[in-house]
């Protein structure tokens, strides 16, 4: 990590994992087995895992509940980012938002354009905030995830990294301590 602050804690979140697709399944959804490595590889804890179907009801069935559930602090969502009539992930979770983090989907393009060229115009990856839970939205590719999570989120959910990151937001505890200062 470039930008860590040494004295700050490390602070492990509990994070859930969405797979959008019509035809993955837990056995072959590679997608979501690299967040979940990444993720539990940087010291945090899954939350739950789901795969569901690209339907924009049935996506925030499953969003909505992890955004009301007070333990899952980040949900990662893999697939339906696309421009086919299928992908509807970005219909189905901004309504959800509180706020959105714009910077998230320019900064991951940038990121890959340099690995697969102006084919990432096509990503609609995005990402918010709703009731303290931090959503990182991206494609469906094994590749894009792993680029967004090095690249992007994993140091965003570490307390250590600096200037700032989202864990104050989603920590509760008013005790938390992160590279941003301490919280409360």
């Amino acid at each position: 990590m470039g930008h860590a602050k040494k004295d700050v804690p490390f602070q492990s979140l509990k994070i859930a994992v969405l797979t959008v697709s019509d035809t993955r399944t837990p056995e072959n959804d590679t997608s979501g087995d690299a967040l979940v490595s990444g993720l539990t590889d940087a010291g945090h804890t899954l939350a739950d895992r789901a795969i569901s179907k690209d339907d924009v009801y049935q996506l925030r069935a499953v969003a909505s509940k992890w955004i009301a559930d007070e333990a899952v602090q980040a949900i990662l969502v893999t697939g339906g980012t696309g421009f086919t009539l299928r992908d509807t992930t970005p219909e189905a979770l901004t309504p959800l938002f509180d706020k959105a983090i714009e910077g998230y989907g320019e900064l991951f393009r940038q990121l890959s354009y340099e690995e697969i060229g102006t084919s990432t115009i096509q990503s609609r990856a995005f990402a918010g905030v709703a009731n303290r839970t931090v959503i990182f939205c991206m494609p469906g590719s094994t590749g894009a995830c792993k680029t967004a999570w090095n690249g992007i989120i994993r140091e965003q959910l570490d307390a250590r990294h600096r200037p700032c990151n989202f864990v104050e937001m989603v920590m509760t505890t008013k005790s938390v301590e992160t590279a941003c200062g301490p919280r409360g």
